[in-house]
């Protein structure tokens, strides 16, 4: 018997990810939901795989339920799908059956295609699976070394009470990220992705506005919000630059995490840049109105900014993408910081 092809990289869809899959003869092409560590297809793809009317599947499909061979509300499930419907595409809920489902079919109306696709599945699954153990393994690497950055940070200086209040904050919120890996890998969660708008850059001159406001608040001090060179203009727009036509930092969180980052460690100014670098994350978020969450509550709490802007005055630049991704996470994927 011939080999099932295997398929190219699948492509990824907000419900899991699509892989296609071609008959050793070749007659057969479907595309194939991979998510929560299965495989599923449709009544009608079950139709084309097994080449019977849809009535016979779903025949059988009743028998083996009503029968008691497999639980229904463990096999079966429901994807948004955009179908073809008179000229107009049309997205509707569609019933999606598993492996096991399949399987079972399989057996009873052509034990020869459901050997073909039980063996192209447990590839795709055995390689699907694999490929997540090593993007989670790199995730929780990176958690262990922000969790280590703001140990060293908590060791290395004698911190206030609101420095060491944020520091904790921060530690439990990013530990969420575990169980956001758990969930993610077991269907329970999508996903974080970066929001959907188009961000709204900060000016020079809006900058330099809100920058001499605070001045008021540090009467005593010549040397606060005194710009270096050209360097506060230089980071505002690097934080919107593009590579090849594509934005370097697609989302709105990673672009706001960048900026903080840069003005608290590119030291723009003389003196104030943790204060400044807070002062203009926040009018940046809220110029785009990211700065409070849909229930109202601040997407960053006044402990949590205080403990950011420590963590990267404190830490070395070679840590700064574990940074960058502490703050974009913390922005976006935690519902409660």
């Amino acid at each position: 018997m011939n080999e099932p092809l295997l398929p190219e990289s699948p492509a990824p869809t907000p419900n899991g990810e699509l892989v296609i899959y071609e008959s050793p003869d070749g007659t057969i092409h479907l595309e194939v939901r991979v998510e929560r560590e299965t495989v599923w297809l449709s009544l009608q793809q079950m139709a084309a795989l097994f080449e019977r009317d849809k009535s016979v599947i779903s025949r059988h499909l009743r028998n083996i339920y009503r029968e008691g061979e497999l639980d229904r509300e463990s096999t079966v499930a429901f994807f948004a799908t955009v179908q073809n419907e008179g000229g107009r595409q049309v997205r509707r809920q569609i019933e999606y059956y598993n492996l096991d489902a399949i399987i079972a079919v399989g057996y009873r109306v052509n034990s020869r295609r459901g050997t073909q696709f039980r063996i192209w599945a447990t590839q795709v699954l055995r390689d699907h699976i694999l490929k997540g153990y090593t993007v989670n393994q790199q995730r929780l690497a990176e958690l262990r070394q922000a969790i280590q950055l703001i140990s060293t940070v908590s060791e290395r200086r004698e911190l206030s009470g609101e420095e060491t209040t944020g520091l904790l904050r921060i530690l439990h919120e990013y530990a969420f990220a575990l169980s956001v890996l758990d969930a993610y890998d077991h269907g329970q969660i999508p996903q974080p992705t970066g929001s959907p708008m188009t961000a709204e850059p900060l000016s020079y001159e809006e900058a330099c506005t809100l920058i001499a406001k605070m001045r008021s608040d540090y009467p005593n001090s010549q040397l606060f919000g005194l710009e270096q060179g050209q360097r506060l203009a230089g980071i505002l727009s690097t934080v919107f630059q593009t590579v090849g036509g594509q934005d370097a930092y697609p989302t709105l969180a990673e672009k706001a995490a960048h900026l903080l980052y840069f003005l608290v460690k590119d030291h723009p100014f003389v003196d104030g840049n943790k204060r400044i670098g807070a002062a203009l994350f926040l009018r940046f978020l809220e110029k785009n109105q990211w700065l409070y969450r849909n229930d109202g509550t601040a997407r960053i709490s006044e402990e949590a900014l205080v403990a950011l802007t420590l963590l990267v005055a404190e830490s070395p630049p070679r840590e700064k993408d574990v940074i960058v991704r502490l703050i974009a996470f913390l922005l976006q994927g935690s519902p409660s910081l």
